[in-house]
């Protein structure tokens, strides 16, 4: 018999066993990466981004199975309950997804203020990135308005107050001027407003890879080459460009059905698909980003360019758009 069963059974021991037992598991990276990236507004989203739409797919063959299974005589109605179910789950992420961007013009106002106090690489690369803020200026509050009038939360309609209204010791008669708001209408522009920043994300990731192969070209004309510290970070920006291509590729489509009244795609099923490749794509890269680097030897130290302009591999800076900016549920407007 061991020395551990051999042990008397106390109430402390069964306790330990019981109460006690995690401590038989070991301290998880993988965990702490998890509990790390989901700790943050755009770790779960892009995680409730891939069961929004994971769900969306699997509705519609739930739907079908079950009709299927209606005319073999195996079930009594062509009806799924846990299809209704399922889509239930699905609108109420897309709503709480919608609501947790409430706040989001505040990042856009952060980014603004620091794009305009921090160099870019290129005079072309800064218009792209101010035409893509003052895009998300206009995108933000016009969803807001969609998702406060779709939950009648406000009027359909503003009444614009009176020139009475703003002299004092005066009655003031109700205003008969209104701004009527019109639900199709505020999510279709607000839709085209993201699409706009779809395409100038596009032509930025277009100047980064220029910049990148740029930079490329300049460590291999060198007399000493790349370091294998500065290969890896070029490897990781091929990398990550790629990443954000298949993000905003699948974005894109997406777009542009929401910003047109009858849209390019008869079959949801498109749109889902596309909205899951993208919150895939978006779920690696927030992955890889919160990832705790290695420490870095004295070998992997990459001395300070000659050449500052070819060293910035653009973005500069973190962009919190796209964080800030995932498909949002206008589908079901």
């Amino acid at each position: 018999m061991s020395a551990v069963s051999s042990k008397p059974i106390t109430l402390a021991r069964v306790e330990d066993l019981t109460l006690g037992s995690f401590a038989f598991l070991q301290p998880s990276e993988t965990l702490n990466h998890l509990v790390r990236f989901l700790s943050t507004w755009s770790g779960s989203d892009k995680l409730f981004m891939i069961i929004q739409y994971t769900v969306k797919l699997i509705v519609p063959f739930l739907q079908w199975r079950a009709r299927m299974q209606h005319g073999a005589g195996l079930r009594k109605a062509p009806l799924s309950t846990s299809a209704d179910r399922l889509a239930k789950l699905a609108s109420i992420i897309g709503d709480a997804r919608m609501f947790f961007r409430i706040w989001g013009l505040l990042p856009i106002f952060q980014w603004l203020i620091a794009l305009e106090r921090n160099p870019s690489p290129t005079r072309k690369i800064r218009t792209i990135e101010r035409l893509q803020g003052w895009s998300m200026l206009a995108y933000y509050p016009l969803e807001h308005l969609y998702y406060l009038l779709s939950h009648s939360v406000i009027p359909d309609k503003i009444t614009l107050p009176s020139l009475t209204a703003f002299v004092p010791f005066i009655r003031t008669r109700p205003s008969e001027k209104n701004i009527p708001l019109d639900l199709g209408t505020l999510g279709m522009w607000s839709t085209r407003f993201w699409a706009a920043y779809v395409f100038l994300q596009l032509a930025h990731l277009r100047e980064d890879s220029k910049l990148l192969g740029l930079r490329e070209r300049t460590l291999s004309k060198s007399k000493t080459g790349a370091s294998p510290a500065e290969k890896e970070g070029i490897r990781k920006r091929k990398k990550a460009l790629l990443n954000e291509y298949i993000v905003n590729l699948a974005y894109l489509p997406q777009t542009i059905h929401w910003s047109t009244e009858k849209g390019i795609f008869s079959n949801d099923v498109w749109l889902n698909l596309l909205g899951l490749v993208a919150g895939i794509a978006s779920w690696k890269s927030g992955w890889e980003a919160t990832a705790l680097q290695p420490p870095i030897s004295g070998s992997d130290v990459v001395p300070p360019p000659l050449e500052p302009t070819d060293e910035k591999l653009a973005p500069y800076m973190e962009d919190p758009l796209k964080d800030a900016i995932e498909a949002p549920s206008l589908d079901e407007m």
